[in-house]
C-alpha cells in the first residue's frame, strides 16, 4: 500500500460537509499563507498544509492492541487515543504512512461512560507530508477530552523502519521470521497513526497476539497473557511512562534470554536467537553495571522495573534507545569469548552505554525538536567516557574519546559543516541530523564544557537539568539555564589569576559562551606566538583546504574558547576565555615552549607561530615524557590537520613523528601510525608507485622492531592489543614477509581443523585477510561465512573478503550483497565501504552505486545513515579533477530528481581539498622520503 488510504465514506456526503472542509481548510490555510493548499488522495481539500502538526489537539494516553502474522507477513491492529483539544477545531491531523485505515471513530468523555458508539470520522489522507485528517461531524470543544478509535492493517516493512520482518538462520539452516519495531526518528506512524512528534509525550497501553511458539516484548512488563481461540495468546503490557512516539516498541520473536538484578531492584535481561546463547553474558554484566552507575550518578532511578536488551538479526542503526526495551545490531550486543576482539569489547561496552544514558538524555528529558538532537546524542556520546571510565577503567576509554573529536575535526573544518543546532523539518533532513556533528561534536563541547566548570559543578547541572525536565521536553537554553544554576559565578575562582576576567551576570555566562558553539558551525583554530614572557593569541575559523589566497578564508567568525596552556617551566594549568578576535597574555617567567589545550579538552585546533612547534618538536625529540600523553597525541593531531590547511610544511609534521620510536603509549602510537598509513594510502590509491613504495620501506623499516616484538595472542592491556592488531594489520598489507608466513601458517591450521581451531581474537581478522588472497582460501571463508553464529566472526570475515586483488570475486560479494540472503542487507553499506578501501574496487564500487541507484534506495532511505556511507565511502577518497567531475555530475543529476543531501557538498570539498593536497604536499612528501635515506638504513 502506497500510502495512508482515505476512507471512502458509504453514508451521504452533502454539498454542506464538502463546503464547510473547504471553509476549514482556506480559513485555516489563509492565517499564514494565503496561496498553500493541500490536496488529499481523493480530490477533497486536505485541512492542514503544514509539515509540523498542529497544536490544538494533544495525545494523552494510547491503548494499542497488534496481531502481526509471521506467516503471510502482514499485521491488523486497533488504538484508542485519548486526546485532549486545546483550542477549538473540527479536524485532527495525525501521522501515518503506508497503512490502511479500515475505521475511525471518535467518543466524547460522556459517549463513552454512557457506552454511546462513536461517531464515523471521515478520512482524509496526505501522503506528502506522511499525514492523515480525521474530520469531525461537531466541532471538539476546547479543554475537553475525546477518544479517537482506528481499525488499521499494513504489511511488514522489508526494510529496516517502523514495524519490519527480520529473520535468521538456525545451526539446523532454518530460516525463522521475526518481528520487530525501529521508530526512530518519525517511523512510528509507520506502525500506527499517531502523533509522531517528540513534544506530543503520552502513555501506552500496548497488547501483542501472538502464536505459543513466540514471545512478546514491549517496553513494559508483560502484566497478563490470555488464552484465545485456536491458540492465539494475548499478551498484555503494564501502562508505561509518559513518553514520545518514537520510543515505542514491541517484539514477537522466539528469543532467549539470561536475566540479573541491578542494586536498586531492576531485572535486565540480555535477548538473543537460540544458538547465541553463549554471547549474551557479557552484554548482561555490563548491562548490570552501567545501570548502577548512572542511577548514582544523574542521582534519578531508572523509572521502570525492567529494561530488556535485544539483539536484532537485520537491524539498521548500531542501536536504538526505546525506553525499556533497547535493541541492538548484533555486533553492538553479542561477545563471543572465541571470536570477540578486544575492539569488539570496547565497541560493545561502549554502545551499552550510549544506549543506557539515553535512559535519561533522550527518553526522561527529550529534545523539544529534532533540531536539537545532540541533547540527546551529544550527552549520550559524553557520557560513555565518563560511566565507562568509572565501571570499566581498564580500557581507558578517555583515550578512546580523541578519535570521538577527531573524527568530526574531518568534518567540522569543510566549509560545508553544519551548526550543532540546525533547522530540520523533512524526514529526510530529520535524518540528517544524526551524523558526527550532533554524537561526537555534542559529546566534546560538552566535555569541554565540564573541563571549564569543574566535574562536580557540571554533574551537579546536568542533574538539576534532568530532574527539572522529567518526563518534559527541552531545548538548549534549558541546558545552560540549569547549568548557569549549579555555577553561579561561572566558575569566577578558577580564572582570578587571569587579568581579562570579568564578573558576567548569572543570567547570561554559560549560554553566551555555549552559543557560540552551537549556533555557529566550525572549528576555532587558535594562534599563539611567544615574545619573550608576552602571548600574543588569536582566533579564526580553521578550514581545510583552504588557504589564506581562497577567498573562503577571510569569513569572520567568533567564539568564547575556554582556552588552557602549560608551559616548559610549570606543570599548572593555567585559564583564559578568548572572547574576541585577538588578546595578549603574560606569561609568570620566561619559558621555552608553551602547549595550549591541555590534555586535548577544548574543542580547538591550535597553531604555534615563530619557532613554536620547533621548541614543541625539540622537546619531544629530547625528552616526551615532560609533556602529558594526551597533549603529545594532540600535538601529533593539530600537525597533520594544520598542514591540510597550507598552515604547516609536511616535511615539519613528518618530522614531528620522528621522536615516535622513544614513544611507549599504544594509543599514541597508533595515532601517529595512523596518518603515516593514510599517506601510504593516498599514494597507493593515486598509483603513485614511487612514493607508495618508499613509504612502505620507511613504515616498515621505522616500526620493524615494534611489529617483531608483537606475539600472535590476545595477551596485555587493552590499548597494547589494539596496537599489536593494527601494527600486524599494517605489516600484513605491507607484504612483511614474517608477518604474511605466520598469518599463513595460522590460516591453513584453521582450515585444517574445518574452523575448529581458536586463534587469538585480536589477529583473527589478518589471518582471515591473509587467507583470503587465494582462491582456495577465499571460498573457504565465504562458505564459514554462511555457516557461522558469530556476528564477530562474519564481520571480519566479511572484510577479509573484501580485501581480494581479484575483481570478480569482489563484484560476487556486491551481487551477494544487493541479494540480501548470506550477505544480509544491513551489511551492504559497509561491505561497500570496506571494498572501496581497496584499491581493486573503488573504482567498481562508484560504478556499481551509479549504476544501481534506484536499486539502493529500494533498500535504504534516501538520508539514512546506510545511504550516507554509500555515498561518502564510494567518493571520498578520490583526489583528481576528473574524479570530482564525474562525482558532480552525478549529483546534479540525482538532484535534478529530486533527491538532495547535505552530504553531497560534504563530498565534493572533500575531493578538491584532497587534490588541493596533493598539489601542494605531494612534492614535499617524495623529497622527504628520499631524504630518509630508508634503504641504506635497512
Amino acid at each position: 500500500i502506497a500510502g495512508a488510504t482515505a476512507i471512502r465514506n458509504t453514508g451521504i456526503r452533502s454539498y454542506l460537509t464538502n463546503w464547510l472542509v473547504l471553509r476549514i481548510s482556506s480559513s485555516y490555510q489563509s492565517s499564514e499563507d494565503p496561496g498553500a493548499f493541500a490536496v488529499a488522495t481523493n480530490g477533497e481539500p486536505f485541512p492542514w498544509y503544514h509539515l509540523r502538526l498542529p497544536n490544538s489537539v494533544i495525545p494523552l494516553h494510547y491503548d494499542l492492541f497488534v496481531h502481526p502474522n509471521l506467516t503471510s507477513l502482514d499485521f491488523v491492529a486497533s488504538e484508542m487515543i485519548e486526546i485532549l483539544v486545546r483550542d477549538t477545531t473540527q479536524f485532527i491531523i495525525l501521522h501515518c504512512k503506508d497503512l490502511e485505515i479500515m475505521n475511525a471513530t471518535l467518543q466524547s468523555e460522556e459517549d463513552l461512560r454512557d457506552k454511546k458508539p462513536g461517531k464515523k470520522l471521515h478520512v482524509l489522507s496526505y501522503p506528502a507530508h506522511e499525514q492523515i485528517a480525521l474530520l469531525v461531524p461537531e466541532k471538539l470543544m476546547a479543554d475537553l477530552r475525546y477518544y479517537v478509535a482506528i481499525d488499521f492493517q499494513g504489511k511488514l516493512a522489508n526494510g529496516f523502519e517502523g514495524f519490519y520482518k527480520s529473520t535468521y538462520r538456525t545451526l539446523h539452516g532454518e530460516t525463522r521470521i521475526i518481528a520487530v519495531t525501529d521508530f526512530q526518528p518519525t517511523q512510528a506512524r509507520m506502525a500506527f497513526p499517531c502523533f509522531d512528534e517528540p513534544l506530543f509525550k503520552a502513555n501506552f497501553s500496548i497488547k501483542i497476539r501472538r502464536e505459543s511458539r513466540h514471545i512478546a516484548l514491549s517496553n513494559m512488563p508483560k502484566v497478563k497473557t490470555i488464552e484465545l481461540q485456536g491458540g492465539l495468546l494475548e499478551d498484555h503490557f503494564a501502562t508505561t511512562v509518559k513518553m514520545s512516539t518514537y520510543l515505542v516498541a514491541y517484539i514477537v520473536c522466539d528469543f532467549n534470554s539470561v536475566s540479573g538484578t541491578t542494586s536498586s531492584g531492576v531485572k535486565v535481561s540480555i535477548y538473543a536467537s537460540p544458538d547465541k546463547w553463549n554471547q549474551m553474558h557479557y552484554a548482561l554484566q555490563a548491562s548490570l553495571k552501567l545501570l548502577d552507575f548512572y542511577e548514582k550518578y544523574f542521582d534519578i532511578n531508572y523509572p521502570l522495573p525492567k529494561l530488556d536488551l535485544v539483539a536484532i538479526p537485520d537491524f539498521g542503526p548500531g542501536a536504538m534507545e526505546n525506553w525499556g526495551l533497547i535493541t541492538y545490531r548484533e555486533t553492538s550486543l553479542l561477545f563471543d569469548p572465541r571470536t570477540s576482539s578486544v575492539s569488539d569489547k570496547m565497541w560493545i561496552t561502549k554502545v551499552i552505554a550510549h544506549e543506557l544514558a539515553h535512559q535519561w538524555f533522550g527518553n526522561l528529558v527529550t529534545m523539544e525538536w529534532w533540531n536539537d538532537i545532540w541533547l540527546n546524542e551529544g550527552f549520550a556520546n559524553y557520557m560513555e567516557l565518563i560511566s565507562v571510565n568509572a565501571t570499566y577503567p581498564e580500557l581507558q576509554f578517555d583515550d578512546y574519546f580523541f578519535d570521538v573529536c577527531y573524527a568530526v575535526i574531518t568534518r567540522d573544518s569543510l566549509n560545508s559543516s553544519r551548526p550543532i543546532s540546525k533547522p530540520a523539518e523533512t524526514p529526510t533532513q530529520i535524518q540528517e541530523m544524526f551524523d558526527a556533528v550532533s554524537y561526537n561534536k555534542g559529546a566534546c563541547i560538552l566535555n569541554m564544557l565540564k573541563d571549564f566548570l569543574g566535574e562536580e559543578k557540571f554533574q551537579e547541572g546536568i542533574i538539576h537539568y534532568l530532574k527539572k525536565f522529567s518526563y518534559r521536553n527541552a531545548k538548549n537554553d534549558d541546558l545552560w539555564g540549569s547549568l548557569s544554576n549549579v555555577s553561579p559565578m561561572w566558575n569566577y575562582s578558577r580564572l582570578l589569576s587571569l587579568k581579562s576576567c570579568r564578573i558576567i551576570t548569572k543570567e547570561n555566562k554559560i549560554k553566551e559562551m555555549m552559543t557560540t558553539w552551537t549556533l555557529q558551525k566550525g572549528i576555532p583554530l587558535v594562534v599563539v606566538k611567544q615574545d619573550g614572557c608576552s602571548l600574543s593569541i588569536q582566533q579564526e575559523r580553521f578550514l581545510e583546504g583552504v588557504f589564506k589566497e581562497d577567498p573562503e578564508w577571510r569569513a569572520l567568525f567568533l567564539w568564547h574558547i575556554p582556552l588552557t596552556y602549560s608551559t616548559s617551566s610549570s606543570n599548572t594549568i593555567h585559564r583564559h576565555i578568548l572572547k574576541s578576535k585577538t588578546d595578549t597574555l603574560d606569561l609568570a617567567e620566561k619559558t621555552t615552549w608553551v602547549k595550549f589545550n591541555v590534555d586535548s579538552n577544548g574543542y580547538y585546533l591550535v597553531h604555534y607561530e615563530g619557532h613554536g612547534w620547533d621548541q614543541l618538536i625539540t622537546q619531544l625529540n629530547q625528552n616526551h615524557t615532560l609533556l602529558r600523553p594526551k597533549d603529545r597525541i594532540g600535538l601529533i593531531h593539530d600537525a597533520f590537520q594544520l598542514v591540510s590547511a597550507g598552515r604547516m610544511t609536511l616535511d615539519k609534521a613528518l618530522n614531528l613523528t620522528r621522536y615516535l620510536q622513544h614513544e611507549t603509549s599504544s594509543p599514541i602510537l597508533l595515532k601517529g601510525l595512523s596518518y603515516l598509513e593514510l599517506l601510504y594510502h593516498m599514494m597507493d590509491r593515486r598509483n603513485i608507485s614511487d612514493v607508495s613504495e618508499n613509504l612502505k620501506r620507511y613504515l616498515l623499516w621505522y616500526f620493524k622492531q615494534m611489529i617483531d616484538t608483537q606475539s600472535w595472542s590476545d595477551e596485555g592491556s587493552a590499548w597494547d592489543r589494539m596496537l599489536r592488531s593494527v601494527l600486524l594489520r599494517l605489516a600484513c598489507e605491507l607484504g612483511h614477509a614474517p608477518c604474511i608466513q605466520k598469518a599463513t601458517e595460522l590460516f591453513s591450521q584453521w582450515m585444517e581443523s574445518s574452523g575448529k581451531l581458536n586463534i587469538p581474537t585480536d589477529v583473527l581478522k589478518i589471518v582471515y585477510s591473509v587467507g583470503a588472497q587465494t582462491t582456495a582460501g577465499w571460498n573457504y571463508l565465504l562458505e564459514q561465512y554462511e555457516l557461522s553464529v558469530s556476528s564477530a566472526e562474519k564481520n571480519k570475515i566479511l572484510y577479509a573478503l573484501s580485501t581480494s586483488r581479484h575483481q570478480e570475486k569482489l563484484v560476487k560479494l556486491i551481487e551477494l550483497g544487493m541479494e540480501g540472503k548470506v550477505i544480509k542487507t544491513q551489511d551492504l553499506a559497509a561491505l561497500i565501504h570496506a571494498i572501496a578501501r581497496n584499491p581493486k574496487g573503488q573504482q567498481l564500487v562508484w560504478n556499481f552505486v551509479r549504476a544501481n541507484w534506484t536499486d539502493l534506495l529500494k533498500k535504504f532511505d534516501l538520508g539514512s545513515f546506510a545511504m550516507r556511507t554509500i555515498i561518502s565511502s564510494t567518493t571520498s577518497f578520490f583526489s583528481s579533477k576528473d574524479e570530482l567531475q564525474e562525482v558532480k555530475q552525478f549529483f546534479e543529476s540525482l538532484s535534478a530528481q529530486g533527491s538532495h543531501l547535505d552530504i553531497f557538498q560534504i563530498v565534493l570539498e572533500t575531493i578538491t581539498k584532497n587534490i588541493k593536497w596533493l598539489e601542494k604536499n605531494l612534492p614535499t612528501l617524495r623529497t622527504w622520503l628520499l631524504g630518509e635515506k630508508i634503504e641504506k638504513q635497512l
